[in-house]
């Protein structure tokens, strides 16, 4: 990023890795670190998702004006060669303890919570061919740790209001 845009012309005045764009307490340490650098900034730009170009902005006592140079499309976990994999949708009503850890509503294609649709074939999703059912996946984890009658429990529709946006999480007390 930094050669291509000093190769347009563009004067960078410094760069960081902050270990937790998104925790306050460490963002505003590695914005401490590189006070000088951010001064002589007309503007920043921030490879994170959206979340590290907001905690961004409500940390930045100098008011600069912040661009994000991602597009982030979901929430995710990153494997040994950086390739993201979406595996929570933060629906507000986890049920990863009766589905072996494994999310039927990111997962599964279509969202199922109870099993399987008629479209599964060999295991594979009747959606895209490549991909792993979620419900066999989480049949054989199931199996795995001898847990097969969680699926007699029928898992109740998702009330979707627990999903709106913006959403709040308020502590009740004082973290120390």
């Amino acid at each position: 990023m930094r050669k291509d845009l000093e190769a347009a012309g563009k004067i960078v005045t410094g760069s960081c890795i902050p270990s937790a764009p998104c925790v306050a307490i460490k963002l505003r340490g590695e914005l401490r670190k590189n006070a000088e650098a951010l001064e002589a900034a007309d503007a920043v730009i921030v490879l994170a998702c959206g979340l590290g170009v907001q905690s961004f902005k409500d940390n930045d006592k100098l008011g600069l004006p912040v661009f994000p140079a991602c597009n982030t499309t979901f929430g995710a976990v990153m494997d040994a060669k950086g390739n993201f994999y979406e595996k929570c949708s933060m629906c507000g009503e986890c049920l990863l303890d009766l589905t072996a850890g494994i999310c039927p509503v990111t997962l599964c294609a279509k969202g199922i919570l109870n099993g399987p649709c008629g479209g599964m074939n060999k295991g594979k999703c009747e959606e895209d061919n490549d991909r792993d059912c979620a419900w066999v996946l989480i049949y054989k984890e199931l199996e795995k740790n001898k847990k097969l009658d969680s699926l007699r429990e029928i898992i109740k529709p998702k009330d979707y209001k627990k999903a709106g946006k913006p959403r709040k999480l308020l502590m009740t007390k004082t973290l120390k």
